[in-house]
């Protein structure tokens, strides 16, 4: 049987092979395509049993089957994977035009609101039906004929210049090697950032040392180095990734970029709107780009005090003390990390000692197992990789909540960055219920001889922002597909609980289980502890001015892009009134901007730190009645994890809170109040 035709259980990820995809996904569409004719043909009057259901049941599963195909492609990517990947997503883009596009579904939806059985519905039931009319008018079912066939040749191009893009992107990264066979080139990098470097370059056959530009590699040559060539070859070759200015022409985004925001707009115009910004916050907690503009306006104004004085110290001490007087982009990561030794007397290099990788899965579980009552353990399912971990999650009973995957390290293979995504949603089917499983990835430096893989402070932090995202997922109480875990969750809502965890990493009750050091055993010293959280806000003004940077110029590329002005030159013009730091004139930032061009957060960038004051504000309930507070902890799961996107994200805030959310709590964590 082919896999990724098997849903009667976990993924058979052992099993998958490229010449399963093509068969699996013209079987599933076929099957789709009947089940969608009889729903919109049938006479009858649309319940949820007769209508709904059968289309959730078929949707589901393509929707899992080209779920693992997906997954494979960003964590395993292979020429033949891409190949076929890449033929059957026009296949799958055409879809879901068609079915957001359907008169007969649409038609069928509407009678069902209009109907008595529309009452007898569940509120997560309705809500169901409620998002699907919303998402068949921002589909194109509106639309005359020609209009509709113009939308969803739109939509099969965007789907295809998505996947481009993030494919030059990962191509680019993968492309540049850079070898060094003298060791005096290197001073001021950590022993392990050697130990890997020379592994790479001995897996390559090569002397010395190999560096890429992969985060594991590239950010402690940022970070350390003291060769500033060397910083500057490696930063020029990482922002000049993709564009005009990169390895290879065929890897250029200029132009994508430009036809993507183009043919956003033209949708967006399609369906009646000014921008496809507006298109964009129709299903989002904030209503207009004006509000989003303020929102971000107003942090501006209370974080660039902070940032400039952040710049302006960074400034004296490289001249100071570091006979640099004109410190340039590729310098910043290096000085502020001098800075920060010489005023906490600690590095990053010196805290990731602490940080071994089975340690800190321990303490991130513990916290999730105090707070909510849950029971963490490893389990075996088929894996893409040797290095996959897996787990499940049961209550006090016993009982399986949901189950998921863990995917840590770097590899070529793999696209950058951290994310989770979902295998399967928990849903009531055939009389029981089907539990949730996640994906988790991120992209640290892999264990180098026997020693565990090490985690710097920061990528605990990742690390429990993710599994904050899992926990959305695997802790949803609702059973119907549409609206359970996060499905149906506001995107600007979305990062509220991932970036709630991240809080948990700046708890002495939290470390003082989890950190312990790699090779005597001892725990995290509390004065080490002390450092760390006088260097909590350290630059917070800078990191926070850069959030907005790029979420105004994502805002204002899909909102008020003046005709013939090209995405770089806006984001000149944004960085000319908001950014303390002011890079060479070859940095091509856009071009890998992958969130807003292939990750779904176009005109949506602006929710994390949307988000980040909704989750500050929760963590502060917290802070008020201990922070592993079982009964607080209980509160919001049952609020907020537990609701998924059966209600808005604003009530379900309001009901744990007590009130609307305020921004307070984000400025005080932040070191800004």
């Amino acid at each position: 049987m082919n896999p990724l035709l098997d849903f009667a259980g976990l993924p058979r990820f052992s099993d998958i092979r490229p010449e399963h995809v093509t068969p699996a996904v013209d079987q599933l569409l076929s099957e789709c395509r009947e089940v969608v004719k009889e729903a919109a043909s049938d006479s009858t009057q649309p319940n949820w049993a007769n209508f709904v259901a059968p289309l959730e049941d078929s949707n589901e599963k393509l929707g899992r089957a080209w779920g693992q195909v997906s997954h494979l492609h960003s964590v395993m990517d292979s020429p033949e994977l891409r190949e076929v990947y890449n033929a059957n997503l026009p296949k799958i883009t055409l879809y879901y035009a068609e079915l957001g596009q359907h008169d007969g579904l649409f038609a069928k939806f509407k009678a069902l609101k209009a109907s008595a059985e529309y009452a007898t519905l569940t509120d997560s039931q309705r809500k169901i039906v409620d998002n699907e009319l919303r998402d068949f008018r921002l589909g194109g079912a509106d639309l005359a004929d020609d209009d509709k066939k113009r939308f969803m040749e739109i939509q099969e191009e965007l789907a295809n210049l998505s996947s481009q893009f993030e494919e030059h992107l990962l191509d680019a990264t993968n492309a540049f090697a850079h070898y060094c066979e003298n060791e005096k080139d290197l001073t001021g990098l950590p022993d392990d950032v050697l130990a890997m470097a020379k592994a790479a370059a001995e897996s390559d056959g090569r002397q010395g040392w190999k560096f890429t530009l992969h985060m594991p590699s590239y950010l402690p040559v940022m970070q350390y180095a003291d060769n500033r060539v060397l910083r500057a070859t490696f930063y020029k070759a990482y922002v000049t990734r993709a564009s005009e200015l990169g390895s290879k022409p065929e890897w250029d985004n200029t132009q994508l970029i430009t036809r993507i925001v183009s043919l956003r707009q033209e949708a967006a115009h399609l369906l009646g709107f000014k921008n496809y910004a507006e298109v964009s916050l129709e299903p989002k907690m904030a209503e207009t780009p004006d509000q989003v503009l303020g929102f971000l306006s107003e942090l501006a104004q209370r974080a660039k005090p902070y940032a400039e004085r952040d710049m302006a110290e960074l400034k004296e001490f490289a001249k100071r003390e570091l006979a640099l007087a004109d410190l340039q982009a590729w310098d910043i990561a290096w000085v502020s990390e001098k800075l920060r030794a010489a005023r906490y007397s600690f590095s990053d290099n010196e805290v990731k000692q602490y940080f071994p990788e089975p340690q800190v899965l321990a303490g991130m579980f513990k916290v999730a197992e105090t707070i909510y009552g849950l029971h963490i353990r490893t389990s075996t399912a088929p894996a893409w990789h040797a290095d996959v971990k897996f787990f499940e999650i049961t209550d006090k009973t016993g009982a399986k909540i949901g189950e998921f995957y863990l995917d840590l390290y770097a590899r070529p293979s793999k696209r950058g960055g951290a994310w989770m995504d979902d295998a399967i949603t928990r849903r009531k089917k055939n009389g029981g219920i089907q539990t949730p499983v996640a994906y988790l990835n991120c992209n640290f430096a892999p264990p180098i001889g026997n020693k565990p893989a090490l985690f710097t402070h920061d990528e605990v932090i990742t690390l429990f922002h993710e599994f904050g995202h899992g926990l959305h997922h695997l802790l949803t109480r609702i059973e119907d597909l549409g609206v359970s875990g996060i499905n149906g969750v506001e995107w600007d809502a979305v990062e509220l609980p991932s970036q709630f965890m991240e809080n948990f990493c700046w708890e002495w009750d939290v470390l003082l289980h989890m950190a312990k050091h790699v090779d005597t055993g001892k725990p995290l010293p509390r004065e080490l502890f002390e450092k760390m959280l006088a260097a909590k806000n350290f630059q917070s003004g800078m990191q926070t001015m850069r959030q907005i940077e790029f979420s105004l110029f994502d805002m204002h590329l899909h909102y008020d892009l003046p005709p013939g002005k090209t995405a770089l030159q806006l984001l000149n013009e944004i960085r000319a009134q908001v950014a303390v730091v002011i890079p060479p004139d070859y940095n091509r930032f856009p071009n890998n901007f992958s969130h807003i061009f292939a990750g779904g957060y176009a005109a949506g960038y602006y929710s994390y730190k949307w988000a980040e004051v909704l989750s500050a504000d929760a963590y502060a309930l917290f802070e008020d009645n201990g922070v592993l507070n079982p009964e607080v902890g209980h509160r919001f799961w049952s609020e907020i994890l537990a609701q998924g996107g059966a209600r808005p994200a604003i009530e379900s805030f309001k009901a744990f809170r007590g009130r609307e959310p305020a921004i307070d709590a984000l400025l005080r964590h932040n070191g800004m109040a």
